[in-house]
């Protein structure tokens, strides 16, 4: 029987472009698992039901090798548990020539040292990949904080800018409407920065109000 696993690491990325490939090896569409899920760990749910339902026999294609997982050391400990505890073939298509199992089972124990080499050399390069783009990824992230780029949730100052267009709300001049506009402020944040402001005014004005009676007497 074939396989077919499918993996994408978010919810909003698309694996049609794997899925094409299963289709046209002829996998049905009920032995096609697709996970959306990070591969930094292998407890994953259609993952978990694939190796539930792959029996001896059985082969099973991977479009690469990352989309089993990411971890070096878990790729390795996978690719065996399939190939030689379930005892079903696996066949990465993006390197094929190098990547199928069934080449290696009829050598023996030269066969299976030849497929843990490549298996540690291209699981190698693969973990390599990713800590490479995790790392492009953070100088990226520096590069743009650098640049003035703010990251995450920004609280809104309560500046001049504000004051004035409470000011001009307080005395009717202006609508709410129009003062989130004019602040940029979406009616949630507007309201939330005004309960800020008078809260600070209750504490503000007796103080202004104390510091004059000081003066006066003094």
């Amino acid at each position: 029987m074939k396989l077919g696993y499918a993996r994408v690491s978010a919810k909003d990325q698309n694996p049609e472009r794997q899925l094409k490939k299963f289709r046209e090896l002829g996998i049905e569409e009920r032995y096609i698992f697709i996970e959306k899920q990070s591969g930094k760990d292998f407890n994953r749910p259609q993952y978990q039901a694939m190796l539930l339902i792959i029996r001896k026999g059985d082969l099973l294609y991977l479009d690469a090798l990352d989309r089993l997982g990411r971890d070096y050391d878990g790729i390795i400990r996978e690719w065996k548990y399939i190939t030689r505890e379930l005892n079903a073939d696996i066949v990465v298509l993006e390197n094929e020539t190098l990547f199928d199992s069934r080449k290696f089972r009829g050598m023996g124990d030269l066969g299976k040292l030849m497929e843990d080499q490549f298996l540690s050399l291209l699981s190698y390069v693969a973990e390599q990949e990713r800590k490479k783009n995790k790392q492009r990824q953070a100088e990226g992230i520096e590069v743009a904080k650098n640049n003035g780029v703010r990251f995450g949730r920004r609280k809104y100052e309560i500046n001049a800018d504000f004051i004035r267009v409470y000011d001009e709300w307080k005395s009717g001049a202006i609508t709410a409407t129009e003062g989130m506009k004019r602040l940029g402020l979406k009616p949630n944040t507007f309201y939330r920065r005004v309960k800020e402001y008078e809260n600070q005014r209750k504490v503000w004005i007796p103080c202004a109000e104390k510091n004059s009676l000081q003066q006066t007497s003094d």
